[in-house]
């Protein structure tokens, strides 16, 4: 099988986040400057077959699309352009990044680790794979 990439797009980091080949396990990959992502991207999936892609979608708590959306929409136009046979799904982000923090509070992390936003969003990106993965079991 292949594995599904979960991608948490940000203005300045983007955190990935991909399964298992099985695809059941989401594990956090790294985070990449976003000048840099569709490069990344493509050197992972020239050694890793992916199958999906999944895009955090940014909302804001009224459900209104974030500030954020107009570069994520970019973002997924371009990665459709140059893998035109890889799905994109795209899954409300909302709180991932106070997800995130309670993760990292969980799993006793100390408050300087914590503020390393880095892998903030490497966890977000993993939360919301680990959303789309239990959205869609059957």
């Amino acid at each position: 099988m292949s594995r599904i990439m979960a991608i948490d797009y940000g203005k300045k980091r983007t955190g990935i986040a991909v399964t298992d080949p099985a695809q059941i396990i989401a594990n956090g990959l790294t985070t990449v400057e976003t000048n840099k992502l569709l490069e990344f991207i493509f050197n992972y999936t020239s050694k890793e077959p992916v199958e999906r892609f999944v895009v955090g979608k940014p909302k804001q708590t009224n459900n209104e699309d974030s500030e954020n959306m107009n570069r994520v929409q970019q973002f997924v136009n371009a990665l459709r352009k140059r893998y035109p046979n890889i799905p994109i799904e795209m899954i409300d982000e909302r709180f991932t990044s106070v997800l995130a923090h309670r993760t990292m509070i969980d799993g006793g992390l100390k408050k300087k680790a914590r503020q390393n936003k880095a892998l903030v969003d490497e966890i977000s990106a993993t939360i919301i794979l680990q959303s789309y993965m239990e959205s869609n079991r059957f």
